[in-house]
């Protein structure tokens, strides 16, 4: 059961991460759009899976709660302020989806709720990463670090790195989904926001390993974990390939590969510790009946309703936007 569940975790978080990672990423790009008919086609983008994507979000804290309630109870102490921005940039950003199409004097207000919620949004959650590879203050089970023990140089660091990953999923997205002048922009930004991505990993993997002997160790016991780095950088050559190919439909699958190996390989670098290095997995679970209870609910019929959602969502919704940056 802590296996299934941990596991459940994982996947939904790295689900939201993908889907919620383009939709942030294009409504920081929309921020920066050059006229109105590029935003609005970027909107059109985002628009029929925007909302669906931010469930994985709930499903997420929902198993952490159910499944894992030590842990909800340190990172909602630690992260209280952090997660109240997130919010507060993801119900901005939504309510601008409703608003903005019926505004007229005041969209500029709502186009930029819209941008600056996206950014306000990606930009907490790669705080509350960095926070977490840089070791949270934990005595007893219980956080100790204050207000603002989570906050560090570092914590920022990550921060602007997750707005950039965010907004190169977004840019391959707009690749995918839009033509004309939408799609020639989005080409010639994807460069260099992968450049920019590649030397966040790099720093990121080389602090982590440098600043926690424990997790040195393992990578230099273990080589074989470096599959997931590597598996990376083959999907990085890809995407290049695919970008000087002009192949609309890799860029994004390519860049959905390089997260999930990134996301592996920073599981796989402080397994079995949930919040590195104070609570393991085990410490961290529920009681057994507790996960059989969740497991005939949320195991059985949530989580895979929830896929069967995305799929379809994803299906009828395929293909490019009507709307272009020429109309």
């Amino acid at each position: 059961m802590v296996m299934f569940w941990v596991t459940l975790l994982a996947v939904s978080i790295l689900i939201y991460v993908l889907l919620d990672g383009f939709d942030l990423g294009a409504g920081m790009l929309f921020g920066v759009a050059s006229d109105e008919a590029r935003r609005h086609a970027i909107m059109s983008a985002v628009a029929p899976v925007w909302d669906g994507n931010e469930t994985w979000l709930v499903v997420s804290g929902v198993i952490l709660w159910g499944a894992f309630p030590v842990v909800y109870s340190i990172l909602m102490s630690a992260f209280y302020l952090p997660v109240l921005l997130m919010l507060a940039g993801l119900i901005l950003r939504g309510v601008a989806f409703e608003f903005r199409y019926r505004a007229e004097r005041l969209r500029w207000i709502w186009s930029a709720s819209f941008a600056g919620g996206s950014l306000v949004a990606a930009f907490t959650q790669g705080l509350m990463v960095g926070a977490l590879v840089q070791v949270l203050p934990i005595s007893d089970g219980r956080y100790v670090g204050g207000e603002f023990g989570w906050f560090s140089p570092f914590a920022v660091f990550c921060g602007i790195g997750l707005c950039v990953g965010y907004a190169l999923l977004g840019t391959c997205w707009l690749v995918r989904k839009c033509e004309d002048e939408v799609r020639d922009d989005a080409y010639r930004l994807i460069p260099y926001l992968s450049a920019a991505l590649l030397v966040f990993l790099i720093v990121v993997l080389v602090y982590a390993l440098a600043d926690n002997f424990r997790v040195m160790t393992r990578w230099l016991d273990r080589p074989v974990l470096f599959v997931f780095p590597a598996a990376g950088m083959l999907a990085a050559i890809m995407l290049a390939a695919s970008i000087q190919r002009r192949q609309d439909a890799l860029p994004f699958l390519m860049v959905a590969v390089i997260f999930a190996t990134a996301f592996g390989t920073l599981a796989i670098s402080f397994w079995p510790y949930m919040i590195p290095f104070s609570i393991t997995v085990e410490q961290a679970a529920a009681p057994h009946s507790s996960l059989a209870f969740m497991f005939w609910g949320a195991g059985l019929f949530v989580f895979p309703l929830m896929l069967l959602y995305t799929a379809i969502s994803l299906t009828v919704f395929r293909g490019k936007v009507v709307t272009s940056a020429k109309q």
